[in-house]
Formats: structure tokens, C-alpha cells, sequence
């Protein structure tokens, strides 16, 4: 602890946080490791983690950092050498890492979904308490001027007052993806559907009362495990209503809609990260497209966590946000699993994303990938 502890001060002379990157599949290569390239003002690389020692031979060799495998994790983490840890690891090992690296008193950015249960999400939020270390999930969308814009209109009237939102989110998952194993924590809720009830919830600037699911599987060999498909219903205060559907089994969609009593406004493409994303807005009878650029949107993600660590600021999105998606989504399975709604109590009131978290950072070129690929075939 006391050279986690000195590493933490060593950060704020350096006015730079030096992190490790637990896992080193499709997202850590494609984005999460080229983005350190834009985050050079706060962020560094210092080590990588992986069970895979082709991984960590080629990996090291081109980042220009030492590699570690799983088992080096507490004696890394008690170091000194890092001062934060990207996890991006499969669903069901979020909460152990993360709560090793808080409990050596090292800050986690931990990839969405927070965990696979709400008692998980405690874990993490209460060592991250008692060891004095940031908490922050990955919800890399809480930085991207496409979504953040829209949330910006939906808060300025400009739509009247919001009334609908819908949302589909959906692809071909190759089989013997990780996201189709249930010991994993995949289905689609966790994986793709957990972005359509954020946007939603953001959308609103509230939390569900009520909620209605259903899932099917059906016969493809693929889904033998999780979902295949889930359709949900949120019932908002106010009366007001978001659906959305998340499947791994269908082309590739990512939209979502906002309906308000002066107009509308669909975001689509809109939860894509190696893509433009578009606006088409439609007010008075009359529709104007608005497109974004390609951006770098894990850089975004670093360079704020990287401040909150070295300014002592609390995170937006924090583990109290992850821990509501977490726990909604548990409402929504039990909601397809019995065929009946599911109240849901009222939740702490999180920070509001804000326009001014978004960086306009180009593009990562993408890499060649060592032993890895895409979940989308």
C-alpha cells in the first residue's frame, strides 16, 4: 500500500497517471491501446495484463511496456508502477480485478457492463470507498459529440417535452463468442442492450418505475446459452415510455429515436465506434441531417479519468451509474423470465453527462490484431 500510495503522489508531480490494461482482446487492441497515442497529456501506458503470452510478447514489443500475466496482478498492482487499470476484461471478471487494483490503492476504469449482479457493483463501489480510489465505467458514449448533442437537444425544448424514445441495437455475434456464454456474463442486455437503456435514461434524466421484457433463443446453435434476442418495455415518471430491442442475430442496426411534442430527433448510426454517427432532426414538418466524423472515443475516456485522478475530482459516470444499469437490467431478465413487470424503486440521482466531457480527437488507425477478432461475423 505505501508504494501504491507514493505512486498516487508521484502521478500529481508527473501531472501524468500511469495505467495497466487487463485484458487484451478485441476492444483493447482496437481502441482502448491506440488511444493512449491522443492521451499523452495526462495519460501513459505503463504494463500489460494477459493470459496469452503471444499477447504479451508481440503487444510489449509494440507499446514498448512490460507484460504481465494474471497471476503478476497484486504484485503489480502493489508496485508502485501504476496508478490506475483499465479493466477490459470479460463481464464476469469486472468486480475480482477491480476490487484487487482498489484494494492496493490503485484508481479503476473499468469497461461497461460494471459487473454481472448488483452485489458485484457493491463490491467494487465500497473498496473503491475504502481505499480512496476513482471509480469509473467505461460508458464512452458520456463522451461523444453525437450522443451528447443529442442529449443536449432533448434538454432544450427544442423537441417539446420528450415522450418516446426507442432504440434498436443489433448484430451477427459469431458462435463461441464470449458473448454467448452465461458463465461469461453475456447475452444482448448486458453487451449492447445496456447502451440503448443509458440512452434512455439520459434521454429522460430519470430511472424506470416499471419494466416488461421478452427474450427468445430460438434454435440457432449460437444461443444455446443467452438470449438471442430481448425486447423491453420502461415505464419513466411522467408517463413517458422508451422500448428498445437488442439482438445478437440480426444485421447490423444502431438507432435509436426521440419523440417529443414538437418533434423528433433519430441518432443513427449512433452507438458505433469505428464510424460516422448522424443526426436527423425534424421539427415543424421540415427533416436536416447532421452528420459526425470518425473520432477517437476511448482518448475522451482517458484524459477526463486521468484529471478526475490527478485533480480529485469524482467521475461521471461512477460505479453508482453502472450499478443502476446493472440492477435494472437484473429487473428486466426477471421480467422475461416470469412474463410479468417488474417495479422498480427509486435510485440515487446521478451527475448528468455534460458537452463540455466530449473531445473532438481523430481517429485511431486500426492495428493488426495479435490473436484476436471482432464478435461480429
Amino acid at each position: 500500500m505505501k508504494g501504491t500510495r507514493r505512486a498516487a503522489r508521484n502521478a500529481k508531480q508527473r501531472n501524468k497517471v500511469r495505467y495497466a490494461v487487463l485484458g487484451l482482446g478485441h476492444i483493447s487492441q482496437v481502441a482502448m491501446l491506440p488511444a493512449f497515442a491522443h492521451a499523452t497529456r495526462n495519460s501513459e501506458l505503463a504494463a500489460l495484463v494477459s493470459g496469452d503470452a503471444a499477447k504479451r510478447r508481440k503487444l510489449s514489443r509494440r507499446y514498448g511496456v512490460p507484460a504481465y500475466g494474471y497471476e503478476a496482478c497484486q504484485e503489480l498492482f502493489e508496485s508502485g508502477d501504476v496508478d490506475a487499470v483499465y479493466i477490459g476484461l470479460p463481464n464476469h471478471l469486472h468486480c475480482e480485478y477491480s476490487v484487487l487494483a482498489a484494494n492496493a490503492g490503485v484508481h479503476v476504469l473499468c469497461e461497461k457492463p460494471m459487473a454481472v449482479s448488483a452485489a458485484e457493483c457493491e463490491r467494487m463501489i465500497q473498496a473503491a470507498q475504502d481505499h480512496r480510489v476513482k471509480l469509473m465505467i467505461g460508458y464512452r458514449l458520456h463522451f461523444e459529440e453525437a450522443n451528447l448533442r443529442a442529449l443536449e437537444i432533448a434538454r432544450s425544448g427544442k423537441l417539446g417535452d420528450p415522450r418516446i424514445f426507442s432504440s434498436t441495437f443489433s448484430m451477427q455475434v459469431k458462435a463461441g463468442n464470449i458473448r454467448t456464454q452465461e458463465a461469461a456474463g453475456g447475452g444482448t442486455l448486458y453487451d449492447i442492450g445496456i447502451y440503448c437503456l443509458q440512452a434512455a435514461r439520459q434521454v429522460f434524466g430519470s430511472d424506470p418505475v416499471e419494466v416488461l421484457a421478452m427474450s427468445a433463443q430460438g434454435d440457432d446453435p449460437r444461443f444455446r446459452e443467452v438470449d438471442e434476442m430481448t425486447s423491453a418495455i420502461l415505464r419513466f415518471p411522467g408517463n413517458r415510455f422508451a422500448a428498445f430491442t437488442s439482438s445478437f442475430g440480426a444485421a447490423d442496426v444502431s438507432a435509436y429515436r426521440i419523440v417529443g411534442t414538437k418533434g423528433d430527433l433519430r441518432v443513427e448510426p449512433a452507438y458505433e465506434y469505428q464510424g460516422h454517427l448522424a443526426h436527423h432532426l425534424t421539427l415543424a414538418g421540415r427533416s436536416r441531417t447532421r452528420r459526425f466524423g470518425k473520432r477517437d472515443q476511448f482518448g475522451p475516456e482517458l484524459i477526463y479519468f486521468s484529471d478526475c485522478v490527478l485533480r480529485d475530482r469524482e467521475p461521471e459516470p461512477s460505479g453508482l451509474e453502472g450499478m443502476i444499469d446493472v440492477k435494472i437490467i437484473e429487473a428486466l431478465q426477471f421480467a422475461a423470465q416470469s412474463g410479468r413487470s417488474v417495479p422498480l424503486p427509486a435510485f440515487p440521482r446521478e451527475r448528468k453527462p455534460a458537452l463540455r466531457q466530449g473531445r473532438r480527437l481523430p481517429p485511431v488507425r486500426k492495428p493488426s490484431l495479435v490473436r484476436a477478432e471482432s464478435a461480429s461475423r
